[in-house]
């Protein structure tokens, strides 16, 4: 197994008002590698969609969660993102990275998260478990 170089976690409970605070924190975190302002700006557009769908889908109709983030940068410049929650889970995951496919039936969201999160990414993996939550992970080589 590769070793990363640095590595942080970061973790917050799920509302709406923390996700500005993820995506600047891993922001910060990653500035040290001086990204140019594109990979920067793919990276927090990134982050922000997995905690979005954290937020808004996860927890639904559930005592309030948490969302945790951990973020390692491997030799090369690789960096690797999770995002992860221990909320409702996707029965099909794949149906989810539908563009335009929504589980949200009131039509105030988009159903674009997944296909944002892949175009920004070098390489995006989703593992959910009904019940038992969803980690989203993302990876991007820093040029």
């Amino acid at each position: 197994m590769i070793r990363a170089e640095n590595q942080f976690e970061l973790t917050f409970p799920a509302k709406s008002e923390n996700e500005g605070f993820a995506r600047q924190c891993v922001a910060m975190f990653l500035s040290r590698l001086d990204p140019t302002v594109g990979e920067l700006a793919d990276l927090r557009t990134a982050v922000s969609e997995a905690v979005t769908n954290c937020v808004v889908h996860a927890y639904k109709g559930m005592e309030e969660g948490k969302v945790y983030i951990n973020v390692r940068i491997f030799e090369n410049r690789r960096v690797v993102i999770r995002i992860k929650d221990t909320g409702c889970g996707m029965a099909d995951p794949e149906k989810c990275k539908t563009p335009l496919y929504s589980t949200d039936q009131s039509g105030e969201r988009g159903g674009m998260g997944f296909t944002i999160m892949e175009s920004f990414t070098d390489k995006m993996k989703v593992k959910t478990a009904v019940g038992k939550g969803t980690m989203v992970q993302l990876e991007k080589k820093l040029s």
